[in-house]
C-alpha cells in the first residue's frame, strides 16, 4: 500500500511539474499575419473615408454653402477625425455622392446639391454630438 501510496505521488508531481505551455500546443484560430492584415486594411479603409470627407469639406463650393447655412466647417472638419465604423462610412459615402454631382458638370451648386451637402454636415455634427 505505501508503495502505491509513493508511486501516485510521484506521477502527481511529475504531472504538475510538467509546463502547461509544453503540454498544450500553441495554436491559433486565425493566423496572426491575417489579423495583422486585415486590420491594416480596415485602417487604411478608414483613413481613406475620412480623406473623401476632408476633401468634400474644402471644396469652395462646401465651404460656401455651409456658411450660407451658418455651419462652422473647422468644427465640422475636425469632428470627422472622431468618427468610426459605420458612421464614418455612411459620411465618406455621403461625400462621394456629393462629390461626383459636383464634378459630373455641375459649375454651380444647385438645390439638391445645397441640401446633401447640409445634410452630410448636420449628420457629422449629430453624430460626433452622439458619441
Amino acid at each position: 500500500m505505501r508503495t502505491l501510496r509513493t508511486l501516485s505521488v510521484v506521477c502527481l508531481v511529475i504531472a504538475l511539474t510538467i509546463p502547461s505551455s509544453a503540454a498544450a500546443q500553441n495554436r491559433h484560430v486565425v493566423d496572426p499575419s491575417v489579423l495583422s492584415d486585415t486590420i491594416a486594411a480596415q485602417l487604411a479603409r478608414e483613413d481613406a473615408d475620412r480623406a473623401t470627407v476632408h476633401e468634400l469639406l474644402n471644396r469652395p463650393e462646401v465651404r460656401d454653402a455651409a456658411a450660407g447655412a451658418g455651419i462652422d466647417l473647422d468644427r465640422v472638419n475636425a469632428s470627422v477625425d472622431t468618427l468610426s465604423g459605420t458612421a464614418l462610412s455612411n459620411a465618406a459615402s455621403a461625400a462621394q455622392q456629393v462629390g461626383q454631382e459636383l464634378v459630373g458638370g455641375a459649375s454651380s451648386v444647385t438645390i439638391s446639391t445645397t441640401t446633401i451637402i447640409i445634410g452630410l454636415l448636420i449628420l457629422i455634427v449629430i453624430l460626433v454630438a452622439a458619441d
